[in-house]
């Protein structure tokens, strides 16, 4: 059933000029495309883009199985376009220039960019109309282009894009907690969750040398793709079993690092569970829970919790390559394409574990 959420008054107003489609969500499993101003310069740091492709994140479930909005918001925050238009102020970006697009737009200027720590720049800003993230669109105004974007070389009908697209979000944010759990060659890791960003830190895990990866899954398509990706083991196994099978494959001990790319208490509790005394959590999953539980046996254990939002752009250069040489296919994570106008079964599709990620072509 359809919500009875009225769009904000800048979206019933007759519009005047060019309008372009862009997603919005107007209330639990209810996704609408509608008709809005064509998106413009409004800061001279801005720039447009056309999107090539884009995609649904696992992040969008969240409010697509509960929400209640006042207003519709408009959803998504992976993109690569082609730019259509620069403000005053962009300098490393023309128009025609094709590029991948961070999740989080950042300045690339401040002592936290210049660390490589985007997503807590001075100048954070984020995606499209009505302040909130909308690159499930035909266009996107992009704040802070020159800090943002990425340029590609290649063109847009590059037989990499799916792949390349992985890069403004789920490739980086599966490598950040690796990265962040600091996985060594040789070691033992484990994987929660199979969706993209697992999927993604598995790939993370073997590029920093990882010898041994477990991969927790159920779904026999997510799994074969994992030990495409380098998973050497999986386990279907849940809750106090799923430890067990874990402990019985390091010994007893544990893996060294855990990386929790899901986001619920029931995740965030097994990889206390499953890692060693004295090893490290990468946490990247959206926590849907108010505490992390540390009683005084785990912290007995002496283990490092980290982790947190992924700043991809950090990422970018050195996940580029490894795509473009195809070392490694993310793309594969799609395994449903559809247009914008048929985004809401795309929705569906990944509400109901029937994909794993969908590609989205306007």
């Amino acid at each position: 059933m359809r919500s009875s959420v009225q769009p904000p008054e800048w979206l019933l107003q007759p519009l005047k000029g060019i309008t372009v489609k862009a997603t919005f969500l107007f209330g639990t499993s209810d996704v609408r495309v509608l008709d809005i101003p064509e998106p413009t310069i409004v800061q001279p740091t801005d720039a447009v883009i056309r999107t090539v492709v884009a995609c649904v994140c696992g992040s969008d479930l969240w409010d697509y199985w509960n929400s209640t909005p006042e207003k519709p918001i408009p959803k998504g925050h992976e993109v690569i376009g082609v730019v259509e238009a620069v403000g005053a102020s962009v300098k490393k970006f023309k128009v025609g220039d094709l590029v991948v697009v961070p999740f989080v737009a950042s300045c690339g200027e401040c002592d936290f960019c210049l660390r490589n720590q985007q997503t807590s720049c001075r100048k954070i800003a984020f995606f499209g109309h009505d302040g909130g993230g909308a690159c499930q669109a035909e266009f996107v105004r992009i704040p802070n282009a020159d800090g943002t974007f990425v340029k590609l070389p290649v063109a847009e009908n590059d037989s990499h894009m799916a792949s390349l697209l992985t890069l403004s979000d789920v490739l980086g944010t599966g490598y950040h907690a690796a990265k962040t759990a600091d996985v060594q060659p040789g070691e033992t890791v484990v994987v929660i969750g199979d969706g993209a960003v697992g999927l993604s830190a598995v790939i993370g895990a073997k590029k920093l040398g990882a010898e041994k990866i477990i991969l927790m899954s159920r779904h026999e398509s997510r799994a074969i793709l994992g030990r495409e990706y380098g998973a050497t083991h999986v386990i279907a196994e849940r809750d106090e079993a799923a430890v067990a099978a874990v402990k019985e494959l390091t010994s007893g001990d544990g893996a060294d690092k855990v990386l929790e790319a899901v986001g619920t208490q029931q995740a965030i509790d097994g990889a206390i569970a499953m890692v060693r005394s004295y090893g490290t959590i990468g946490r990247v999953g959206a926590a849907q829970y108010p505490n992390v539980p540390m009683d005084f046996m785990t912290v007995m254990r002496n283990i490092t919790m980290t982790g947190g939002v992924a700043p991809v752009r950090a990422y970018i250069e050195t996940l580029m390559p490894d795509i473009l040489s195809d070392k490694i296919n993310p793309g594969k994570m799609f395994d449903l394409e559809v247009g914008l106008d048929d985004i809401a079964a795309g929705y569906e599709a990944m509400a109901t574990r029937k994909a794993i990620k969908t590609l989205v072509r306007p």
